[in-house]
């Protein structure tokens, strides 16, 4: 069909999510790439960041934070730790369960399929749906390792956050006694060095790109969809057209799927074939 019509050729039929399952049940992509982002965890109750009225930076006034973004910099975590851990308790892994499409991400690794998961998200959600640590780039870091923001020291992550549960600061037990820091990236942080590995070998290979819930806005998370291959399908889940899908001039190849996310991930279940084996590894855990 139109993914055979040859590299940098407009297919002569819009491409439509009916051809990506066509794929996918062929088994024809098995370097799949997922860019995900906040979106894809509201449905297991954690706010996104920038919805208006809702997202996370339209509620940390209770913080008492100079702006809203303040609470993920570096500089102001250095000069009071304290607003960032009271918002740390209720993003911790554990509070919130995977949803479909976290499980979708297992289910695609279980078919062989998956090549890797970006992930912007920090709620640890992929790896709690089964999603091999291997198969994660964690963009913006990870509540599951911990360090000494002083020393550099590695800390236990179980420990911290214990005594982040008690409303505490957990500090290193260096001379310096620097403030136990979540491996989550900030502000004026560098991306974590995986990031930059795998970056041009990943998205080279890469078969079929599926972005799932992210604004495309930060960088250079952002920049990544832009990577691969002109002749690649790239598939667009969001509440809303991003990045270049709100452009006039798209590739040929790209989907956009607007709207509730998790509705869309079961229709594209549906279409491959996979509803029962999703509700199943769904059902197991």
């Amino acid at each position: 069909r139109w993914m055979n019509e040859g590299a940098g050729q407009r297919p002569k039929t819009q491409p439509e999510l009916e051809d990506i399952a066509h794929l996918l049940r062929a088994g024809r992509c098995r370097h799949v790439i997922i860019m995900a982002g906040a979106g894809i965890s509201t449905a297991s109750g954690i706010p996104d960041f920038r919805t208006p009225g809702t997202g996370l930076y339209d509620n940390l006034q209770k913080y008492k934070i100079p702006h809203p973004t303040a609470i993920f910099e570096l500089n102001f975590f250095l000069y009071n730790p304290k607003p960032f851990f009271c918002l740390a308790k209720e993003l911790y892994p554990g509070r919130y369960k995977p949803n479909v499409v976290h499980f979708f991400l297992k289910l695609l690794d279980m078919k062989g399929a998956l090549l890797r998961t970006w992930t912007q998200n920090i709620d640890g959600l992929e790896r709690m749906a089964g999603v091999p640590p291997k198969k994660l780039v964690e963009a913006h870091g990870t509540f599951s390792t911990a360090s000494c923001t002083r020393c550099g020291k590695v800390q236990d992550a179980a420990k911290v956050q214990s005594v982040v549960m008690e409303d505490k600061i957990p500090r290193c037990d260096c001379i310096k006694r620097g403030v136990c820091k979540p491996n989550i990236i900030f502000f004026g942080e560098d991306l974590p060095l995986r990031f930059y590995s795998l970056q041009r070998r990943d998205f080279q290979a890469c078969d079929l790109l599926l972005i799932m819930g992210t604004s495309l806005e930060v960088e250079p998370f952002a920049s990544l969809v832009n990577s691969v291959r002109y002749n690649v399908p790239r598939v667009l889940f969001n509440r809303e057209l991003v990045g270049p899908f709100s452009e006039r001039r798209k590739r040929p190849w790209d989907i956009a799927c607007a709207g509730d996310i998790t509705e869309s991930v079961w229709k594209l279940v549906d279409l491959i074939g996979w509803t029962s084996e999703l509700e199943l590894l769904m059902k197991r855990d």
